[in-house]
């Protein structure tokens, strides 16, 4: 969701990963684009197409607001299919490129755009490991008056994909739609604590799992203070979890907890976790 600076060098290594736009700025250098780089999208005014598939990864999605991966079949392997394409809202035709608001609307409208199209309740898109990465057009065409939005499924979370994200089907609508979601797209967790556990499809071994969710908050409520978010996720998970294990009375539980910042940003829930194998 952090909007990063772009590397700008005339000596690429190996081990550097530059922006399409950056690298358009090197053309005085010598510099090609990349052959995953589609160069009609790199400053394109016109909107992306809604289901088109890519080959994404964390560092794509962390690197830029714009981006202008090559599509690829979605019958093919993929780790991005994107499943919003829009206009922002007029008030923002004089927004500044990387303003505080425009960030806001595009994550308010990726958010509700992921669960719509999951088929997925509040709860259960808290509880995936799939994700979303939202991208504009490029400064340049922002310049020229491009105002879309492309919200696209990533298949991982920070904590799952750490270098590369899962491949997803071929066909992502309504995937987690159901009372029991598959758990290849389930979070569990693998550690002695919530605190230190490495995040992993609940398909893989693990000794925690991200059973439930309890509501914390309401919109439009003033932020209660870090102390009183966690004392309330607790009491709520152990209840949440202990009701989820049919009442059991000798049990472990975690949670996850957000701070004022994702409560700002609409966030009202915590997550709790039930030590299980299962």
């Amino acid at each position: 969701m952090m909007v990063r600076s772009v590397l700008r060098v005339c000596a690429l290594a190996g081990a550097f990963v530059v922006s399409a736009a950056a690298l358009l700025a090197l053309s005085g250098c010598g510099t090609a684009l990349p052959a995953n780089v589609d160069p009609d999208q790199v400053d394109a005014v016109d909107p992306p197409a809604v289901g088109a598939c890519r080959v994404l990864t964390p560092r794509d999605v962390e690197q830029h607001p714009s981006n202008a991966t090559r599509t690829v079949p979605c019958s093919k392997p993929h780790t991005a299919e994107t499943y919003a394409v829009g206009e922002l809202p007029a008030d923002l035709d004089d927004a500044a490129y990387d303003s505080r608001e425009v960030a806001r609307t595009l994550y308010e409208l990726c958010t509700d755009g992921f669960a719509r199209h999951l088929g997925a309740d509040e709860s259960v898109a808290m509880r995936t490991i799939l994700s979303w990465a939202k991208f504009q057009p490029s400064e340049k065409a922002w310049k020229k008056g491009a105002r879309w939005y492309r919200c696209d499924l990533v298949g991982g979370t920070e904590d799952v994909a750490k270098d590369r994200y899962l491949d997803l089907p071929t066909h992502t609508r309504n995937l987690l739609r159901g009372t029991r979601p598959p758990d290849r797209w389930m979070a569990c967790a693998r550690g002695a604590s919530i605190a230190t556990s490495t995040k992993v499809p609940c398909t893989r071994k693990h000794d925690w799992r991200a059973a439930t969710t309890i509501k914390v908050g309401d919109p439009g409520e003033a932020y209660p203070g870090d102390r009183a978010i966690e004392v309330k996720t607790r009491e709520y998970c152990h209840s949440s979890i202990s009701a989820w294990l049919n009442y059991a009375l000798d049990f472990q539980f975690g949670y996850t907890w957000f701070h004022e910042a994702e409560w700002e940003a609409g966030i009202r829930r915590s997550v709790c976790w039930a030590r299980t194998d299962t």
